[in-house]
């Protein structure tokens, strides 16, 4: 018999003052038994950074036809696919073809690794953005994972806070390749 995904509830604020969004979403998120609480983290911090009530978490890391994290609009048109970890490029670059702007949230040891073989394919996609998490951040982020979370970000210049009522953590990004089109939403 498969194991099941763990439910995770999180109640999170965003107040990214860098984009003016402010709101407040109620998120469940299912942790496949070989996720890690750090990667599930990473999934939230994502999706805490591009905010949005039409932001959808995939089916997670047994699905190899979704992204992490993705936005649509209305006619079902590919605004922003999110991959956490170190993603294949051809899967990367599949997700360029279909969609307005990609980002992939790198972390790990072997982050710096992947990036160095992968940059030179990558690098041509002008809808791609590449950004490598500290092993700290992503650490800390770990140390946050309960099965019910109030979780608070707030986010400011490129940097933010992301905090439960005992903890903060402390983050800034580093980009490794940024878009060099416009903004998802047109």
């Amino acid at each position: 018999m498969a194991l099941k995904s763990t439910v995770f509830k999180a109640e999170i604020q965003v107040s990214d003052l860098d984009r003016g969004y402010y709101g407040t979403h109620a998120l469940t998120i299912a942790r496949h038994p070989s996720e890690t609480d750090e990667r599930m983290m990473v999934r939230v911090l994502a999706f805490a950074l591009h905010a949005d009530p039409m932001m959808r978490f995939g089916r997670g890391i047994s699905s190899d036809d979704e992204p992490d994290l993705h936005l649509d609009d209305l006619t079902g048109q590919s605004l922003l696919r999110i991959e956490v970890g170190l993603p294949d490029v051809s899967r990367v670059r599949k997700a360029c073809g279909v969609a307005r702007q990609v980002v992939v949230y790198s972390y790990g040891r072997a982050a710096g690794i992947w990036w160095k073989q992968s940059e030179g394919d990558l690098v041509r996609h002008d809808n791609l953005a590449v950004v490598a998490l500290a092993p700290e951040l992503t650490r800390d982020l770990a140390a946050l994972a309960t099965r019910n979370m109030q979780l608070q970000c707030t986010i400011q210049d490129g940097a933010g806070w992301f905090s439960d009522a005992k903890k903060s953590v402390e983050f800034s990004l580093e980009h490794l390749k940024r878009h060099s089109v416009g903004n998802y939403r047109r």
